[in-house]
């Protein structure tokens, strides 16, 4: 049987499947993106995929914190059109 990964969310905490979840990087170069192939080089945080959850994330800026660098509002538009 194949293990599944699975991947804490920065915002709920909860421990979720890879699939179940939005993968966001800082590359190298600094500039923030979605991962989409979950394998991207740089730094990345888990978002649960759930809107309430990118909501969240935009307003307190945890995942300005984990990722050490601003993020603009144009990320926070893709994660929430992503989840829907």
């Amino acid at each position: 049987m194949k293990k599944i990964p699975m991947r804490t969310c920065v915002i709920t905490r909860e421990k979720l499947e890879k699939k179940d979840l939005i993968r966001v990087v800082r590359t190298p170069e600094g500039s923030v993106v979605i991962d989409e192939t979950g394998k991207m080089n740089g730094r990345g945080a888990y978002l649960k995929k759930d809107i309430e959850v990118i909501i969240k994330a935009q307003k307190s800026k945890v995942l300005e914190r984990v990722l050490e660098t601003s993020i603009n509002d144009e990320l926070y538009d893709n994660l929430r059109n992503n989840v829907e």
